[in-house]
């Protein structure tokens, strides 16, 4: 007999939008998180984009409500970083952490990614005040504001001529001299005229009192250093997906996110990927919220499979 019937691996929009579907099924459901209740979206200071709230809401309180609605219908909270997810011979799942070891009969994986650091200065202070990892989501904080976006991949062009539609200027800094981004994105960066670059540059500082007032800037082959004042700084440097769990156990893509199907189903009977951890994600916590919504709808499907079949798992 397993301990639970759904364990869920992250507390961020989409694992605690499964929680609530899951627990609301009547199946015992236990979530873990290791980190912050919430994921990115508690460290986010407005929420504007998120259905329902026309006046914005605290990333904080959102991720407090949704924690509670969860717990209103019956989830349970383990706040421990999960060391180890195992697929056992019966069909279920062991979920191991330093504190304790559990069983169930299907999980859903919703550990998210962490965006890349610049690891300078300044960059931690002044986190949603001014330095944003997604310009789909606060772009618009920055009207008639002058700010630069560090990269030169594809998202760094993506989201800076997305950018574009409310700042005056949208500096690119890159650290070489050309483009990483696709041949079309570079045209149309190129030819966007509130778009500037400067190559061979990094960012050495993010400086400011309440939110950002300047970055210092260094060139990489003459050494000189400048500061530009500035009000935002967008950072697309890639992300790491948190995929330690799964490992050797589904099948990743390229840049290590969990194939999934329009089911959030992994290759593995009973496993299921939501948010940004799944292949092709669009990184909203709308969209988290719903994938964790379609894993959690999949599992109930999945288990209520099994109670009908003659060899029903325990």
């Amino acid at each position: 007999m397993s301990d639970y019937d759904i364990a869920i691996i992250g507390a961020g929009g989409a694992g605690l939008t499964a929680a609530i579907y899951a627990a609301r099924a009547r199946r015992k459901t236990i979530v873990f998180e290791g980190k912050v209740l919430g994921g990115q979206i508690a460290t986010t200071d407005i929420v504007e984009n998120y259905p329902g709230f026309p006046d914005g809401i605290n990333g904080f309180d959102l991720a407090q409500r949704m924690f509670q609605q969860a717990e209103k219908f019956g989830a349970e909270f383990a706040y421990e970083p999960v060391d180890r997810l195992t697929h056992l011979p019966d069909g279920g799942f062991q979920i191991a952490t330093s504190e304790r070891t559990i069983t169930a009969r299907a999980a859903i994986v919703t550990a998210g990614a962490d965006y890349n650091k610049l690891g300078v200065p300044g960059e931690a202070e002044f986190t949603g005040r001014g330095v944003s990892y997604c310009g789909t989501c606060d772009a618009a904080f920055f009207v008639g504001k002058e700010v630069i976006v560090v990269g030169g991949g594809d998202s760094a062009l993506d989201e800076g001529l997305f950018i574009t539609r409310y700042a005056s200027t949208v500096t690119v800094v890159h650290r070489r001299e050309t483009l990483r981004a696709s041949a079309i994105l570079q045209e149309r960066a190129f030819a966007e005229p509130k778009m500037r670059f400067r190559w061979n540059t990094v960012v050495e500082a993010i400086e400011g009192t309440d939110s950002v007032e300047r970055v210092r800037l260094r060139n990489l082959v003459t050494g000189a250093v400048e500061t530009l004042p500035i009000d935002g700084v967008f950072i697309f440097i890639g992300q790491t997906p948190n995929n330690h769990l799964l490992r050797g156990l589904v099948q990743l893509d390229a840049g290590g996110h969990a194939l999934v199907d329009l089911d959030m189903a992994t290759g593995v009977p009973g496993l299921f990927v939501a948010g940004d951890l799944r292949t092709r994600a669009a990184r909203q916590l709308v969209s988290a919220a719903g994938d964790g919504a379609t894993a959690a709808i999949s599992a109930e499907h999945y288990l209520t499979t099994l109670d009908a079949s003659p060899e029903r798992h325990g």
